[in-house]
């Protein structure tokens, strides 16, 4: 597809995401519906209102009401879409990417992000510009909804009284300003907001909750001496999680020990994660009786797997976590919560929570290659037979190729943004792990030298 990515549509404003290309993707959305309503919300950006003009004029020139939700998290978008039977959602947003970009998200009445079919009709629709527009008489309307009270009160029926605890979390000036603090206040929490101020430009950098941009969240977790400290990114649908020290746990780690918690609580089941993350989710998940499947990266993939196999919980080691009991999209303050109260329950912190599970070596590296000889590359890759691997268990295509070891893993794969492909690994030991990625390499270079 040329429009879709693993999350959306996303780019640059006004170069690769413009008006006119939103207000296409608005006519073709409406044009999938007869009557009914679409739910439209945005994150912080300063291209949000612009862009949110063009959707819903698109909108309503296929006769289609809009919903507007104003600032609020893309999670909420999707809740109120499902929760007020609306044919569609979306959210205006580029998550943690810098404020230069922007996009859009769809979701579908059951509030699940579009699949890659639905994405793929869509994406048709806009380029023959086949948009059922109405008459005169018969073009939409927007209609300004409050949903941001229904969202708090949804996520704090799901958890109930937290009770007194002291809290930090960095909002990083995007779309969860507008409820995270309230929503803490309301379950009893003593929580601290860093930069909670409504702000498209991102004073405080670009609005994506990492080791290094969680620093600040850190150090007022020591001198607050709170229990736990949380940055959200900027569309509120991750969440990065610092513990008790202020230290930062590895995100592999903190979703290993979660998804271990809910697998024993529950008696078993089901936990989904992507293929590049880390194999100690396994090893923590069937510890407990549960079972772990692997997909492609990207959270509307991770959905459709829990769909399919019923799964108990899923989620990216970038703080995308889905909690399916409560709805199906990614949910950064939900999961914040869903975390203290799976620490209350094992009356343990974060640290002492994630202690059990390794933390493994993994190196990260990419080989350049045109992007007209990475199809053939990777064919080579998958027919290789493992060239070069010892101790191979398993091979899977998902999403490139993963090749599992009795002491590790190797993922191949094309960057779908870049002309290069990708190699991660991880290994018990640090050696071993240079070691695949040196195997790995040599067999991408190896196969391209017989191309390029």
């Amino acid at each position: 597809m040329k429009l879709f990515g693993s999350s959306g549509i996303r780019g640059l404003v006004n170069v690769e995401v413009t008006p006119l290309l939103t207000q296409k993707v608005g006519a073709a959305l409406a044009s999938q519906f007869e009557g009914g309503a679409i739910i439209v919300g945005r994150d912080t950006r300063l291209s949000g209102k612009m862009l949110e003009a063009a959707l819903t004029s698109g909108i309503a020139s296929c006769g289609i009401v809009t919903g507007s939700l104003g600032i609020v998290p893309t999670p909420a978008v999707a809740l109120l879409t499902r929760e007020m039977g609306a044919e569609a959602g979306v959210a205006i947003t580029a998550s943690h990417n810098p404020p230069e970009y922007n996009g859009l998200k769809i979701f579908d009445t059951t509030g699940m992000a579009y699949t890659g079919k639905q994405q793929a009709e869509l994406e048709e629709t806009i380029e023959k510009e086949e948009f059922m527009t109405s008459s005169w008489s018969r073009v939409g309307r927007v209609e300004e909804i409050d949903g941001g009270r229904f969202y708090i009160d949804t996520l704090a029926n799901a958890i109930g009284f937290m009770g007194e605890r002291n809290i930090v979390c960095d909002l990083f000036n995007g779309a969860t300003c507008t409820v995270a603090p309230e929503v803490f206040d309301e379950l009893g929490c003593n929580a601290t907001m860093l930069n909670a101020q409504p702000d498209g430009s991102f004073p405080a950098g670009n609005p994506e909750p990492n080791p290094e941009s969680l620093t600040r969240l850190g150090r007022m977790v020591r001198e607050t001496k709170a229990s736990i400290g949380f940055g959200f990114d900027g569309d509120g649908d991750r969440m990065m999680a610092v513990d008790e020290k202020g230290s930062v746990p590895s995100p592999d780690r903190v979703l290993a020990a979660y998804a271990r918690h809910v697998v024993a609580e529950r008696g078993g089941g089901i936990i989904v994660t992507h293929v590049g993350a880390s194999m100690s989710i396994e090893e923590a998940v069937e510890s407990v009786g549960g079972s772990v499947i692997r997909t492609k990266v990207g959270d509307v993939h991770i959905t459709e797997a829990m769909i399919a196999n019923d799964a108990i919980f899923g989620g990216e080691p970038v703080g995308a976590w889905v909690h399916p009991e409560v709805h199906l999209c990614p949910d950064g303050i939900l999961s914040a919560l869903e975390l203290m109260k799976a620490l209350e329950e094992e009356g343990k912190t974060l640290s002492e929570m994630v202690a059990d599970v390794p933390d493994y070596p993994t190196l990260r590296d990419k080989v350049p290659c045109p992007n007209k000889a990475k199809g053939r590359v990777m064919d080579g890759v998958s027919s290789s037979n493992s060239r070069g691997f010892t101790d191979v268990r398993n091979v899977t295509a998902v999403d490139g190729v993963r090749i599992e070891l009795e002491d590790g893993w190797a993922l191949i794969r094309p960057s779908g943004t870049e002309p290069v492909i990708r190699v991660t690994v991880e290994a018990r030991e640090e050696k071993r792990a240079k070691e695949l990625m040196e195997s790995s390499r040599s067999l991408v270079e190896s196969l391209l030298g017989g191309i390029v």
